[in-house]
Formats: C-alpha cells, sequence, structure tokens
C-alpha cells in the first residue's frame, strides 16, 4: 500500500507543486483520493493513476484548493472507462454542488455517483476493505479529517508445507488460529511451521486544513502515517491561527501526541518553497522545526510525485 502526492501547495500553485491532493493506494491497486485541487485530473495522469481503479474520493472541505478539481476528475474517470459506482464523501453541500455543475455542464457520468455529506462531528464510513472514519477538525469553514485502518491480517496458511508434514485439513484451521497441534502419530507441529505469521492492520491518518486537530486524537493514536499540513515556519504562529492553519510546531507536537511512526507534511506555502532570495526558510528548515518537536516520528516533506510506502 502507498500514498502518492498529487499535489502539495497551500492556496495556489507554483510551477513545481499543484495543489492540494493525494492518492491512496491499496495493495490490490483500489484507489481513494483525498481531496482534488484544480488540475487533479492531469495530476492523475502525470503520476499513473489508472481511471478505473479509483474508486472513491474524500473531501477534506470545499475551500476551492481543496475541491474545484473534483467535477474534472469524475469526468475523466468516465471518459477513461469507469463504469462502476464512484463514493464522494464531503461536507454538507457537496452533492448541491456537483448538481449544479453537472447541470449546467451538461455533464452525464457513465456511472452512479454516490455522494456522502457529513454532519455530525464524527461520522463511521463505510469503505470497503476498512475500518475508517470522519471527524470535523478545526478551521475556518466546515471540515474533516480521515482515519483508515486496515483490518488485522490474520495467520496465512502454507498448503505444500502443511501436506509435507501430513497435516490433515481438519487441523490445519488451528494452525492458522495459532494453535501448536498433534498428530495421529504423536508429532506435535507449531503454527510457524507451515503458516505465516499475521499483521496488524496499517493505519493512516489524512487531514484536511486546521488549526487545532485534537478532536481526531484518539482515533489517531500510533498511526501508520500522518498527513498533516504545515503552511507556515513556527514564526507565523499569528498568521495561522488568523487563516485556521498550521505552523511546523503544530504539526509536530500533534504527531508526537499521537504516536505517528511516520509524518509527511504537506500543503506548503510558496513562500518556502519557490525562491525567494533567503528572505523565508527553506522546506529543509521547516523539517527541522517539525522533528524537533516529534523526535522519535520519521518526518518527510511533501513534493508532488512522492510516493511514501505504507
Amino acid at each position: 500500500m502507498h500514498l502518492r502526492f498529487l499535489g502539495t501547495s497551500a492556496g495556489t500553485p507554483t510551477r513545481a507543486r499543484n495543489v492540494t491532493s493525494h492518492a491512496l493506494v491499496r495493495d490490490d491497486g483500489r484507489t481513494w483520493i483525498l481531496d482534488a485541487g484544480d488540475g487533479t485530473q492531469q495530476q492523475a495522469m502525470r503520476f499513473g493513476l489508472r481511471a478505473k481503479t479509483v474508486d472513491g474520493i474524500l473531501i477534506t472541505h470545499l475551500h476551492s484548493d481543496h475541491c474545484l478539481g473534483l467535477p474534472g476528475l469524475l469526468a475523466w474517470l468516465g471518459i477513461h472507462g469507469r463504469t462502476d459506482p464512484v463514493h464522494v464523501v464531503g461536507p454538507v453541500g457537496l452533492g448541491a454542488w456537483l448538481d449544479l455543475t453537472h447541470r449546467v455542464t451538461d455533464t452525464e457520468l457513465p456511472f452512479a455517483l454516490v455522494v456522502r455529506e457529513l454532519a455530525e462531528d464524527r461520522e463511521v464510513l463505510d469503505l470497503p476493505g476498512w475500518r475508517a472514519v470522519a471527524v470535523r477538525i478545526r478551521h475556518r469553514i466546515a471540515c474533516w479529517g480521515y482515519v483508515l485502518r486496515e483490518p488485522d491480517r490474520p495467520r496465512r496458511l502454507l498448503v505444500d508445507q502443511a501436506i509435507a508434514l501430513g497435516v490433515p485439513p481438519p487441523l490445519r484451521k488451528r494452525l492458522v488460529r495459532g494453535e501448536t497441534v498433534t498428530l495421529d502419530d504423536g508429532r506435535t507441529v507449531a503454527p510457524e511451521a507451515c503458516s505465516e505469521p499475521g499483521r496488524p492492520g496499517r493505519s493512516v491518518v489524512l487531514l484536511g486544513d486546521t488549526d487545532d486537530a485534537d478532536a481526531i486524537l484518539p482515533d489517531a493514536m500510533d498511526c501508520d502515517l500522518l498527513v498533516r499540513e504545515a503552511t507556515y515556519a513556527a514564526d507565523r504562529d499569528a498568521n495561522a491561527r488568523q487563516w485556521g492553519h498550521s505552523t511546523t510546531v503544530m504539526t509536530g507536537d500533534f504527531a508526537a501526541r499521537c504516536r505517528a511512526r511516520h509524518l509527511v507534511a504537506t500543503h506548503l506555502s510558496a513562500r518556502y518553497t519557490v525562491p525567494n532570495g533567503g528572505r523565508h526558510p527553506a522546506v529543509e528548515a521547516l523539517v527541522a522545526e517539525i522533528q524537533a518537536r516529534c523526535p522519535d516520528t520519521r518526518v518527510t516533506a511533501a513534493k508532488d510525485g512522492l510516493v511514501v510506502d505504507i
């Protein structure tokens, strides 16, 4: 499973970065996209996403740099052969906006569009293959973060080894459950002899724009991957609170509190990502500010095209 960053700039694109979007691609190739700023369909093609694999889109909030690319993305899915239903989750108003857009642009999609609007502060989502929740976090408008957790993967029987050891089918289920079995001839067979160990389900926390994400903290604990914006450097706390965004300090502190194994900081202001003659710190300095607040977490700065394995 991996996360591919399609756009990583805050507010407006730069020559090297598009506005916010990233794609979570599961082991089986099925894909969910988080946010769809303007130009997301082009970024999807640029970085090799296949339209037929995109099962749904999660929208954090309805600011333009996070959603204006959604109608074009949906049209792209249809033009490139998607016929199975597509699920879209996001704030109240999302469905009405899409209905209006499709009506005035005479857009007909070749698949069923299933829209779920979030109204409660915490909602459990029915995403196939995930235990998922959406939690409202603080921003200037209604905004949600998403936590996606896989079910734990059970032990897997190695059939050839089981046959070679003479383990009959009725006993093989016990091996998969982690039990040692005794054969009719008195030999004992441990689970490790003919099955692979299980694996805890992986967890991903994908946050929208926010200056306070504490509401999602109980669901985010011990996540494998945390994606949080870091629009501002540490010295711009007042700007961050004025506009409902995060500084490097806010992002690093949150990663430390939820014990994230890996943090990717995104939604970076152009002041740090466009050459500016040294007037503002570079991205590497932002990473250092974040890392100082969460020394036990691996910290990476996002860039368009970055792939993070989970």
